[in-house]
């Protein structure tokens, strides 16, 4: 059974993913759950703190899997499966992903450690396209900075997905994640072998 304090982030979360984080009110939230403003402030004092909240059980779980990177067996069909549980994660915290520049902006303690995340996930993909290309699923790269531009494209897009499906008002189901998915697994198409480049038409198809 929930506790108050999860149940505050729980409505938070809803009211920020349909109204966006800067329309809601603390009393708003309190409002959400029948409970007085007092009563959510003995948790957190003011909004800040439960987007701060949201944000650090959002990126406790990317973190655990980076950690758990060299436990891992990998092929296609693994880091497509991998890439919708991520989006999927994601889109539980939509909010976040939809107003990202101005959420950083506005908060040193987030913006900080997203940097730090944002270095994990850099070598998270480093340490995979080593073991694909020990595995003979990915060439190896002719240079370092080929390895670096190809990161930074698939970090940018995996950052405003959800953020462009906003924009020209798709509706975000499934199916739109396969789709999502397959686009930012296809960024290593020109990389894979032969034999991979068939795995992933078959995984594109199904």
């Amino acid at each position: 059974m929930k506790n108050t304090r999860d149940k505050i982030l729980n409505a938070a979360r809803n009211l920020f993913n349909k109204q966006a984080y800067s329309n809601v009110t603390i009393r708003m939230i309190a409002k959400e759950l029948q409970i007085s403003s007092g009563n959510l402030n003995y948790h957190f004092k003011k909004k800040e703190e439960i987007l701060e909240a949201l944000y650090f059980e959002m990126v406790a779980e990317f973190d655990a899997r980076v950690e758990n990177l060299n436990k891992t067996e990998f092929d296609l069909e693994t880091v497509y499966h991998d890439i919708k549980i991520s989006m999927e994660r994601m889109l539980y915290y939509s909010f976040f992903w939809t107003d990202l520049y101005n959420l950083l902006r506005a908060n040193k303690k987030i913006k900080k450690h997203f940097q730090k995340v944002y270095e994990h996930r850099f070598n998270g993909y480093l340490f995979l396209f080593e073991q694909l290309a020990k595995k003979g699923i990915m060439h190896p790269f002719g240079t370092q900075n080929e390895a670096k531009l190809l990161i930074e494209r698939m970090l940018a897009f995996s950052n405003t997905w959800i953020y462009n499906s906003s924009l020209y008002d798709k509706k975000i189901n499934t199916k739109l994640i396969e789709e999502e998915a397959n686009k930012l697994l296809s960024f290593l198409y020109p990389y894979l072998s032969k034999t991979a480049k068939l795995h992933f038409e078959e995984l594109a198809n199904n």
